[in-house]
């Protein structure tokens, strides 16, 4: 089979995979927030992991094995906390996008912010070049803007006259994608932001995309409830995901790039093995599932949904969710 694992080398992943989270198929939650989670995020380390609200605030665990204990609460936005990413390689920083026209680069080492940019509309999508020089953020007006993440400047902008929806560098830093609400990925030059190519990725809206680490895929989830996989270096579709009924609309790769999480409306995580799309295993969920994370070094998923209050059910529960903890506590 064409990709980075021969037939054998695959099937004894997939086996060894499933026989894994049969094992360690326990989620359990962790009180973050007073209303719905819209973002999760892990360091590049895998020490921490960040959640930004609807409540306007963004809280940092720390991981110890299996457990993620509150490390700090940053307050400071005036409206609600959207999207958030860590800095490429600095285990300490993030940044996060908001509402409120600003965007805020958060020490977690020093618990404090330690920058606010402010921005010309209202921020709902963000990350971080691979080089760890430059964020670029998306307004609900469609438009990106770069900026120098030493100097806090901007250093240019694009107006598009399309939905712009998720935004990310590849991993070589060179290219910069988009997905729109024509189901389309715009792909531009980096620095430079020439328009290089549109490639025509779904029927209906394209919502989000994720690069794997190794940099040879790329995943795009849409409203047409497909997950596309891409080929980096010829940039073809090589395959697609189909279990899901609702829009897909948060995906995340393994460390090892072997693996793919994708959720939506369903009420459940598809977790896939990227190479053929064959199912590992599924993880339940009760509610719509809005961001998905793998950690950067283990199986753990980390993942936030629509949830309720269990005492007042007209309350959001604000939770943080861990998938892949050992089926038994003991």
């Amino acid at each position: 089979m064409a990709g980075s694992l021969d037939f054998e080398a695959y099937s004894r992943y997939l086996e060894e995979q499933q026989s894994y989270f049969k094992s360690n198929g326990r989620t359990k939650d962790f009180s973050a927030h007073s209303s719905k989670v819209h973002s999760v995020a892990w360091s590049c380390d895998g020490r921490r992991l960040a959640s930004g609200s609807f409540d306007k605030t963004v809280t940092v665990f720390l991981l110890d094995r299996d457990r993620l204990s509150r490390e700090n609460n940053f307050r400071g936005h005036g409206d609600s906390v959207d999207q958030l990413c860590w800095h490429p390689s600095s285990p300490d920083l993030l940044v996060t996008a908001s509402g409120d026209k600003t965007i805020r680069i958060w020490d977690a080492r020093a618990a404090k912010c330690a920058a606010t940019v402010n921005t010309k509309g209202e921020n709902i999508n963000i990350c971080w070049s691979p080089d760890g020089q430059t964020i670029a953020v998306g307004n609900k007006e469609d438009l990106v803007t770069f900026i120098d993440a030493r100097s806090h400047r901007s250093k240019a902008e694009e107006q598009f006259k399309f939905e712009v929806n998720e935004i990310s560098w590849n991993n070589d830093n060179d290219l910069f994608f988009l997905t729109n609400g024509h189901g389309c990925i715009n792909i531009l030059s980096y620095p430079e932001l020439k328009q290089l190519q549109t490639l025509s990725a779904h029927s209906a809206n394209c919502i989000c995309i994720k690069f794997d680490p190794t940099g040879k895929y790329f995943a795009t989830g849409s409203v047409d409830a497909l997950v596309s996989l891409w080929d980096v270096a010829e940039l073809v579709c090589v395959r697609t995901f189909s279990r899901l009924d609702w829009p897909v609309r948060t995906l995340s790769f393994s460390h090892d790039g072997q693996m793919l999480a994708s959720a939506s409306e369903d009420l459940l995580i598809d977790i896939a093995m990227v190479e053929t799309g064959e199912k590992i295993c599924e993880v339940q969920c009760d509610t719509p599932t809005f961001t998905v994370a793998w950690h950067p070094s283990k199986p753990l998923l980390a993942f936030a949904c629509d949830d309720k209050d269990k005492y007042e059910r007209d309350r959001d529960a604000g939770t943080v969710k861990l998938f892949g903890l050992p089926s038994s506590e003991s």
